[in-house]
């Protein structure tokens, strides 16, 4: 009985109140909205760059900064720190501790879409995702290593408006400069399968393409070489970007990372990827930590609403708690129920929260997956979509207490005299 006589006073106190208790109600969803997609993003994205799977252990690339090098090879961000000559792949692709060695070729795009010049065995060797290879939709095929053909990710097809049959022109860089347009045409003889990864952002060709596109030169022996139509390629003239590597056993990178990185000056080996990745959060982790004190700040302020709303309506209410009291109603019955209030204000505003969060989190898939290509999952559990709810009731439940000690001294002589 007791229960409902609460839930009654409760209800018809948020009906009485309706526009304020609304307006309470929103402010508390965007604080809980706000903090639930902080910590679901943070952690998402932070897995997403450290913890996903690449595919590959290491990248071997210039002298200079690993992480550049990931960004370059793995992410397709960032711009290549140089080249190293075609030997050096061919010796890491023979050592026994590799398993699997791709060379990449970069340094071009289209419409702001990276071009990269590789093998086929991108498309039949490596595995983006444990015991998957990519794979290209039906009515294409895979490109064949000296034509001017293309392979393109799924994303990057749909956003360019390109299919198997269409051509384009690649630029020199990442700038869509008319000055800085090739004059080679590559034909699109696949589309490949979404991937959920960088992946699907990138136009693969073959790395012959690259090296004979006009405008290019070589400068494998240090000499600039220009390729000749129906001219082999010397070796020694040729260079590669970075050389994707896949180890066939975890010891692997720690004897080339000796052999590369502490006593070679000449290459980076990039590994563990996941480890790279891991000091740019740690560079930006800034970022975060303010991001989560200003959701933490309007928590607070939505707790001070909570307070300010109902404290607002006491002294209106006191007559209405003096004849509560005067029927019989104990001094713990009308705190109870002004906490009790003050905690389904909250909870209301927690459960209009996920709609905020779905809406933050909609909003950051789509920029995450246009900037990176990587894909954020809409439907992955954190521990920030229930202890936030939790937290933000208890908070409310806090907020009451000052209302409702004042509403426990009601005293019900003085307010029950007649107003005249």
């Amino acid at each position: 009985m007791i229960r409902f006589g609460l839930m009654l006073l409760v209800r018809r106190s948020l009906r009485q109140h309706a526009l304020s208790s609304t307006v309470t109600v929103a402010s508390v969803a965007l604080a809980a909205g706000l903090t639930m997609a902080v910590f679901a993003i943070n952690r998402q994205t932070y897995d997403a760059f450290t913890g996903g799977e690449a595919g590959f252990d290491a990248v071997l690339g210039a002298r200079g900064s690993q992480l550049q090098l990931v960004l370059n090879t793995v992410f397709h961000l960032e711009t290549s720190p140089g080249n190293i000559p075609w030997s050096m792949y061919e010796e890491i692709a023979a050592n026994p501790r590799v398993e699997l060695a791709i060379p990449y070729a970069v340094g071009d795009s289209y419409q702001g879409y990276r071009i990269v010049g590789t093998l086929p065995d991108i498309f039949t060797k490596f595995q983006y995702r444990a015991g998957t290879t990519f794979r290209v939709r039906p009515g294409g095929r895979i490109f064949t290593v000296d034509s001017h053909e293309a392979v393109i990710g799924e994303y990057a097809a749909r956003k360019l408006g390109l299919r198997v049959g269409d051509t384009f022109r690649p630029y020199h860089g990442f700038a869509v400069d008319p000055k800085n347009q090739h004059k080679d045409e590559f034909a699109v003889v696949g589309v490949l399968e979404p991937t959920n990864s960088p992946s699907d952002r990138v136009i693969w060709i073959p790395i012959e393409g690259i090296y004979r596109m006009s405008g290019h030169v070589l400068r494998g022996t240090g000499q600039i070489y220009r390729p000749k139509p129906g001219e082999d390629i010397p070796a020694e003239a040729r260079e590669v970007s970075a050389v994707m590597l896949k180890f066939s056993n975890p010891a692997a990178g720690f004897t080339l990372d000796q052999q590369v990185n502490r006593q070679g000056k000449t290459a980076t080996l990039a590994w563990p990827v996941a480890t790279v990745m891991a000091q740019l959060f740690d560079r930006i982790g800034w970022v975060s930590r303010i991001l989560t004190m200003v959701a933490y700040l309007v928590v607070v302020v939505a707790a001070g609403s909570v307070l300010a709303s109902i404290y607002n309506t006491m002294n209106e209410r006191r007559r209405e708690f003096a004849i509560l009291r005067a029927l019989g109603a104990r001094r713990a019955t009308v705190f109870s129920a002004i906490v009790l209030e003050a905690t389904t204000i909250t909870a209301m505003g927690a459960l209009c929260g996920f709609v905020v969060y779905a809406a933050i989190l909609g909003a950051a898939f789509l920029i995450v997956r246009e900037q990176t290509g990587v894909v954020l999952d809409a439907f992955r559990f954190d521990p920030a979509l229930l202890l936030t709810p939790l937290g933000m009731m208890a908070m409310g439940a806090v907020a009451g207490l000052v209302p409702a000690f004042k509403a426990y001294r009601t005293d019900v002589a003085s307010n029950l005299t007649s107003i005249s």
